[in-house]
């Protein structure tokens, strides 16, 4: 199997409103996670581990932290060529943007699809016969290599990755439906009232000419028409033209971090045993020695707490510091972040470089309260 002739399409240029503070000072795809890496690098070692031939970074805000951290870590895998799109010959001319300098500003873009039309003539150019596309804000270990080989071989127009939930999560992503065979039969961007318990993992395959056919038609039906999205707009669009389009079961652990809930729970469920993410298949750029799972207090270490500190089912980042007698319970502490010693720590998110003190000697408390930094997952 072999991923030959298949370019990617990393979609990174979301601003990430939907997770409040954690999006403040930096872009979503760099949002840490897991202790170990950033939020991209999960795809992005997806795309090494299959071979994949070229990625095409599609960034828009805080590109140029973005831009750093990509070449910083993942240019100059074998096999793997990093494409900064239209930035491409102003990174590799002069080595990445210096610190504090920002990249030229481009046009907003209105949804997904508008970012393939904006990167058209890097996605598009001659090389490929297959676009993969990808986002920046999704957590799971996956090899493409069996997906390209059961595209390639159904002879479809795209191929989408699909998973079981619980019904009552349905409405939170695409509803896809299926017949026997796998032919995708509709799909329903967050339905109100689900139909079925499969749905659209957002990571799929286009041949690159069927995409261009659709894309162009929408872009000339004018904006009233459409809105601008790959699973509202494109693949629906396949769907009602009898275009062939299949799904292809994801097994095993994939998230779609897009809320602070989200964020909180998703890295909590990493600490069940069996691990969902085997610990060393997680993606390693955060600085500092690897993360630890410690079975016994059930969390995720890359920071060594005191003794007589209580951190339990929580995960601790590199660069955080937890102080003597402090407690932290189902919570996730980010780099530089401090818990002085007296607080108690519940249910919530640290943000980077916050400093949590007890009101007074003795006091504990537990600053769940937006307002004041920390963030409550619900």
């Amino acid at each position: 199997m072999s991923t030959d002739g298949v370019r990617g399409a990393l979609l990174a240029g979301g601003v990430g409103e939907r997770m409040g503070p954690l999006t403040a000072r930096t872009c979503k795809p760099l949002v840490p996670y897991a202790a170990s890496c950033r939020l991209v690098d999960f795809s992005l070692a997806n795309a090494v581990r299959s071979g994949l031939p070229e990625v095409v970074l599609l960034s828009l805000h805080r590109e140029s932290d973005l831009v750093r951290h990509v070449l910083a870590h993942w240019d100059g895998h074998p096999g793997t060529r990093l494409h900064f799109g239209p930035h491409d010959r102003l990174v590799r001319g002069g080595g990445g943007p210096a610190p504090g300098r920002p990249l030229p500003e481009r046009p907003a873009e209105r949804g997904t699809a508008d970012a393939l039309l904006a990167n058209a003539e890097h996605l598009f150019a001659p090389g490929a016969r297959d676009l993969l596309v990808q986002h920046a804000d999704h957590v799971y270990v996956f090899d493409y290599r069996p997906m390209v080989a059961a595209h390639r071989a159904s002879g479809a127009h795209c191929t989408i990755g699909v998973q079981r939930v619980e019904r009552r999560y349905v409405k939170l992503f695409g509803m896809v439906e299926v017949d026997a065979g796998l032919h995708v039969r509709a799909l329903v961007e967050k339905p109100s009232d689900p139909t079925s318990d499969l749905v659209f993992t957002a990571f799929c395959l286009f041949r690159i000419d069927a995409l261009q056919e659709v894309l162009h038609e929408l872009a000339a039906g004018g904006d009233d028409h459409w809105q601008h999205d790959i699973s509202r707009d494109v693949l629906p669009r396949m769907i009602a033209q009898g275009r062939p389009v299949r799904a292809f079961p994801v097994a095993g652990y994939w998230a779609d971090i897009g809320t602070v809930d989200r964020y909180h729970a998703e890295q909590l469920k990493l600490l069940r045993r069996p691990y969902p993410i085997p610990p060393g298949t997680l993606p390693r750029t955060l600085r500092g020695a690897a993360p630890r799972f410690v079975p016994a207090s059930g969390s995720l270490l890359g920071t060594e707490p005191p003794g007589d500190a209580v951190v339990e089912q929580s995960v601790l980042h590199p660069g955080c510091r937890i102080e003597r007698g402090a407690r932290v319970l189902r919570s996730v502490v980010l780099p530089g972040a401090t818990v002085a010693r007296g607080v108690t720590v519940r249910d919530s998110i640290v943000l980077a470089d916050e400093q949590l003190t007890a009101d007074r000697e003795g006091l504990a408390v537990s600053r769940i309260d937006p307002g004041h930094g920390s963030v409550p997952p619900r």
